[in-house]
C-alpha cells in the first residue's frame, strides 16, 4: 500500500529544463506564479506515514529507490504538494525539502502520470 500517491495535473512549460540537472520539481495547485512554469503540478494528497530511505518512488511503472529524505519533505508534500526530487543517489539529504533517489535514467512524466511512494 502506498505511503503517498498523487497524479500529475499539469506540466509547466519550463519543467523539462531541470532534467539536465537531474531534478524534478513537484508543486500542488497553488504554486506561486514565479515557480509554476518550472513545476509538475500535482494534486495535493497527505502522506499516510513517514517517508524513509529504502522506500520506492515511482512515476507510473518507472521505479526509483529513495536514498535520502530531507527533514521537511513530508510536511511540504502534505501542505503544499511541493518537493524537489534529485536523481543523484545521494545518501545524505543536503536540502530539507528534497527527496533523493537513485541515479538512473530520468522518468517520463506526462499529464496523468501517477506518482507513488511505497
Amino acid at each position: 500500500m502506498p505511503v503517498f500517491e498523487t497524479t500529475v495535473k499539469e506540466i509547466g512549460k519550463e519543467a523539462e529544463l531541470f532534467k539536465e540537472e537531474k531534478i524534478v520539481i513537484l508543486f500542488g495547485e497553488d504554486a506561486p506564479e514565479s515557480l509554476a512554469d518550472y513545476c509538475y503540478n500535482i494534486e495535493i494528497e497527505t502522506a499516510k506515514a513517514a517517508i524513509q530511505p529504502g522506500m520506492s518512488l515511482s512515476f507510473d511503472k518507472e521505479n526509483y529507490s529513495i536514498t535520502a529524505v530531507g527533514r521537511v519533505v513530508r510536511k511540504n508534500l502534505d501542505e503544499l504538494g511541493h518537493i524537489t526530487i534529485k536523481f543523484d543517489g545521494s545518501p545524505t539529504a543536503e536540502l530539507p525539502g528534497t527527496l533523493y533517489v537513485e541515479a538512473k535514467k530520468m522518468p517520463t512524466i506526462a499529464v496523468g502520470t501517477r506518482v507513488k511512494i511505497q
